[in-house]
Formats: structure tokens, sequence, C-alpha cells
């Protein structure tokens, strides 16, 4: 495991989006394992914006989005 350690939140959003937008350019039949929750929203806005902006091409991506209920009543 690669650790990273960047000043702020701001930084670590452009550092995730790099690897997950390179990931996705070399692969484009990437799988992403996608958390929820708002933790990882400033690198869902900045894929948007590569999305928009430079056509950054999800359409062959697949994706499992990730939850955790742990502790919840059946």
């Amino acid at each position: 495991m690669k650790v990273i350690v960047k000043k702020d939140y701001e930084q670590i959003c452009g550092i995730v989006t790099e690897i997950i937008a390179g990931g996705i350019r070399k692969k484009p039949d990437t799988v992403l394992g996608l958390a929820t929750g708002s933790t990882p929203l400033g690198v869902y806005r900045e894929l948007i914006r590569l999305h928009r902006d430079e056509g950054l091409d999800f359409s062959r991506v697949i994706t499992f989005n990730l939850d955790e209920y742990i502790g919840l009543k059946a």
C-alpha cells in the first residue's frame, strides 16, 4: 500500500482524482469501488469536471458503490 500525505482536503482530492482519471485513461473498462458518504465528494466533483471539460469517458467504467451498515438491525 502507498500512503500519500497532503496538506489539506483539496490537495488529497486532486491526487486521488489524478489516480482515478489516469487509470480510466489507461484502461477504459476499469472497475472502481466507490465509497458513499460525504468524504469522497470533492473527488467526485473533480471527476465530473474532468468529464465535462476534458471529455473523461466513463462509458465503459464499471462501479461498485460501497456503503457500511455495521450495527444496524435487520
